[in-house]
Order: C-alpha cells, then structure tokens, then sequence
C-alpha cells in the first residue's frame, strides 16, 4: 500500500486547494507536451498527494485545447496510480438540482477534435472501456461525500460534448433521450487515457445547472453557474481531504486497470521502433518492456 499515490485532477472552479501549506509546484515536460500547469506536491496527513488544475489556474484553456495527454502522462511520471477526477456539470435530471454531486461510472464521448488515445503511431492497443472507473475509488469518493453531508447520488453517465459552448435545446432533450444523468466538457479523452495508463479512475462531478432543457433554466448563464461552482469548490475541497485519508483502505489490487495493457497490445514486437517504446515508456513502460 506504501506505494499507492492519489491525484487530484480539478475543473472548472476548483484550481487550488489552499489549506495544503505544504506546497512545491513542479514543472514537468512529457513526449506530448506540458500539462495544463505547474502540479501541486503536498502532504496531507503524512500522504504525498498530487493536484493538477486541468484548465490552469485563472481557467486559461478552453476544453478542446486541454493538452490531456500531457497530464496524465506528467502525472504517471510523478508514481501516480489513483486519480479522482472533479468536475462541473450540467443537470439532465430533475432530482439532480445544482449543489449536487456525482459518482459518475459511465461515459458517452460526443467530442470530435481531441487526442484520443497514446497509441496513435506504430503500437496500437486497444484497452477496456466497459468499465472506465474504478470501483474501489468510488467507494473512496462515496464515503467522503457522505462524510462531509453532500447531497449525492451513486452511479450516473456523464455526456461529453466538445463545446465551448453549450448544448442546444435539441440537443439537450436528445441526451435526456439517451436516460444521461449530467453533461460536460473535460472527462472524455481523460477517462480513456487514464485507463492506458493503467491508473485507477473515479470522477465527481459537480451539478451547477440544470442545462437548457428545464423551462426555468432556458439559457445557461455563466454567472449563474460561477456563484454554484465556488459554493461547490468549498464542498469538493472538504470531500478531497477525507478521500486523502481513506482511499488507500479501497484500492482493489485485482482491478482490472492495474494491467490492462498486458491484454490490449496487438502490434507485434519486430514492428514496435525504439523511438515509440520509448515515447510511451512512461504510459506503458510496464508493458512494453517485459
């Protein structure tokens, strides 16, 4: 268990966590390029802890240019093997009211413009998305939610648009179709390319609207959802301490994400160059190297 290390990955909202005074900011490159930001190193009751602001702090990049494989490849470079992903959403359910957390453990992906996948030349792999979050990191999140008293809900499918902007009426209802439960703009490529990198997954989400579709809530106002993501920052910030403190006693050692790539690599070895194997050592040094 000593060697099980948690990231923070924050969105909209959540660029910082304050109370950790122990603070290093490090800068680290990777074969993709850099990661949104500087990652925070911290301790938090004796526990090395990594947070990444996924937009930058001061929220400087827009969904689509999230370099997303820069940070999780920064973040494995760091020994990190658990990420809990935060997240503002927009509500596709009447009893999901803004306030409202997420346990999120499906995904439908409608983005179009985005860096997929790390095996996008010369090794090609094809991991499990069935399943794209962890279990025993859900019950981390879920204990901590419960904990600090947040209304929540267990399970749901976050719609991943590509925005900038958001959905249109029609679109709206279609996902509603669809029985979605929020909708967003940042857990789709992360959530795939966390599980190349065989790191364990959890993502919250933080409702702040309820998107177009609700005849009180006809146009989505930024300022309206501002007031609702820092209320919920102060909520995410108290749930991320108690996650610090007990999701090692959840990890699953038998998840299937601890391997994955050991059944996913199809390219034959005489056809893997060293320059790739070499790219990917960071994501998939475990894998390629045996």
């Amino acid at each position: 268990m000593a060697n099980n290390k948690l990231a923070i990955i924050g969105g909209s909202g959540l660029y910082d966590i304050d109370e950790f005074k122990d603070r290093e900011l490090l800068k680290l490159d990777t074969p993709w390029g850099k990661p949104s930001d500087d990652i925070l190193k911290t301790s938090y009751n004796g526990k090395e802890i990594y947070f990444l602001p996924r937009h930058g702090r001061g929220h400087f990049i827009s969904p689509s240019k999230i370099n997303f494989r820069a940070n999780i490849d920064a973040l494995k470079q760091l020994g990190v093997t658990d990420i809990v992903s935060v997240s503002a959403v927009g509500s596709l359910k009447k009893n999901l009211s803004p306030g409202m957390f997420v346990v999120v453990d499906q995904f439908i992906d409608r983005t179009f413009s985005r860096n997929k996948t790390f095996f996008d030349n010369e090794i090609v792999a094809h991991v499990s998305m069935a399943h794209p979050t962890s279990k025993g990191l859900m019950n981390a999140c879920e204990d901590a939610i419960k904990k600090e008293n947040i209304e929540y809900q267990r399970g749901g499918t976050y719609i991943v648009m590509e925005g900038p902007q958001f959905s249109t009426l029609a679109e709206s209802n279609l996902y509603r179709s669809w029985n979605a439960d929020v909708i967003g703009m940042t857990n789709m490529p992360e959530a795939k390319l966390v599980r190349e990198a065989e790191i364990r997954y959890a993502s919250v989400s933080m409702v702040t609207d309820f998107d177009c579709w609700h005849p009180d809530h006809e146009n989505v106002d930024v300022q309206q959802v501002i007031k609702v993501l820092l209320e919920n920052a102060e909520k995410a910030k108290k749930m991320i301490k108690s996650i610090i403190n007990n999701f090692e006693s959840h990890i699953d050692l038998k998840d299937p994400t601890n391997n994955c790539l050991d059944v996913a690599i199809i390219t034959a070895p005489e056809k893997r160059t060293q320059k790739t194997i070499d790219k990917l050592k960071t994501v998939a040094g475990r894998a390629l190297n045996k």
